[in-house]
């Protein structure tokens, strides 16, 4: 299948489901989904770039990113987007992964093929590294990432990029862990009990962590409380959705977004989950599909949707986080 775009008019898929009372002040009870572009293997990681009010996202198994624009349509912007050498055996995804926002005119990647946290210069498309190791040992291939203030970028660090999984060679690490890296460089180990930590956010205030765990046996979205100096405390559970990912509904829990009230936007089991800072489900954003990441874009109150094999948005009644 050829991936296109289309800069006129969109097919709408999906619905919303489940709404509760709360839910159309976040998204409109009119709200429809619309189909950006397909024809991806396994679409991930959008993250908007307001300067060129464009979008990026990662085709993680083609290892490609790719460029949407309302304009321009769908492009690629970087090939290989991850692991560049004369032979990928090992890798079962070598692409880049999630995507951020990063410092002046750049984003930081998580880098599943060069198993590494990176810094790509959006002008020279000039990748560098800033952690491959943890105590000498290299990263399993990590997967989402956010930024805080102080500029330290926590990220997860499960094993999806190599072939086998756990069970891979190629692993040197014996855990799946959340890390922070230090605006110095130093890479802190923050989490090692989580079986596949995934998608990561941080509340407004930054004194909490959100990360998913893509487990169908423990399908949850964990809050950990974080201090001023960002060490981390006991995490507890803030969403279960084991039961119903052993339901069939397609997907897991994966990547979010939070709005300006820390209204969390959370993939998982039959699409995008909507909570409260307090972890009542309001609905969810159902395209069909599994759903793997999420970000908001255009004027701060577009999500748009990494849906497997294609690239959707939805016009929201709430507003991004740094909008």
């Amino acid at each position: 299948m050829s991936v296109e775009g289309s800069k006129t008019s969109y097919e709408t898929v999906g619905k919303i489901v489940s709404p509760a009372p709360g839910l159309a002040a976040l998204v409109p009870g009119d709200a429809k989904i619309e189909k950006l572009a397909d024809g991806f293997t396994w679409s991930e990681g959008p993250v908007w770039i307001r300067d060129g009010r464009y979008l990026l996202l990662s085709d993680v198994p083609a290892n490609k990113m790719y460029r949407w624009s309302e304009d321009d349509g769908l492009t690629v912007f970087l090939e290989p987007s991850g692991f560049s050498g004369p032979d990928a055996k090992g890798f079962r995804e070598p692409g880049s992964n999630g995507l951020i926002p990063g410092p002046g005119n750049s984003i930081l990647v998580a880098d599943h093929g060069n198993r590494a946290v990176a810094q790509l210069d959006l002008a020279t498309k000039k990748k560098t590294f800033l952690a491959t190791r943890f105590e000498g040992k290299r990263f399993n291939s990590p997967n989402d990432m956010v930024r805080a203030s102080d500029g330290s970028i926590y990220f997860t660090d499960p094993p999806y990029g190599l072939e086998g999984i756990n069970d891979s060679p190629l692993k040197e690490l014996g855990w799946n862990g959340v890390y922070r890296l230090r605006p110095n460089g130093d890479v802190e180990l923050l989490v090692k009990d989580m079986s596949f930590p995934n998608g990561i956010i941080l509340s407004p205030d930054e004194r909490t962590l959100y990360v998913a765990n893509s487990d169908p046996e423990r399908a949850v979205i964990m809050a950990f409380p974080l201090s001023e100096a960002g060490s981390i405390g006991e995490g507890r559970v803030f969403a279960d959705l084991t039961a119903l990912a052993k339901s069939g509904l397609p997907g897991l829990p994966d990547g979010m977004a939070i709005d300006k009230k820390g209204n969390l936007f959370a993939t998982g089991p039959g699409g995008v989950h909507v909570y409260t800072p307090a972890g009542k489900e309001l609905g969810r954003i159902d395209t069909g599909t599994a759903i793997a990441n999420c970000a908001f874009g255009e004027d701060g109150r577009t999500l748009f949707l990494a849906s497997n094999n294609f690239l959707g948005k939805i016009r929201l009644s709430t507003i991004g986080l740094g909008y």
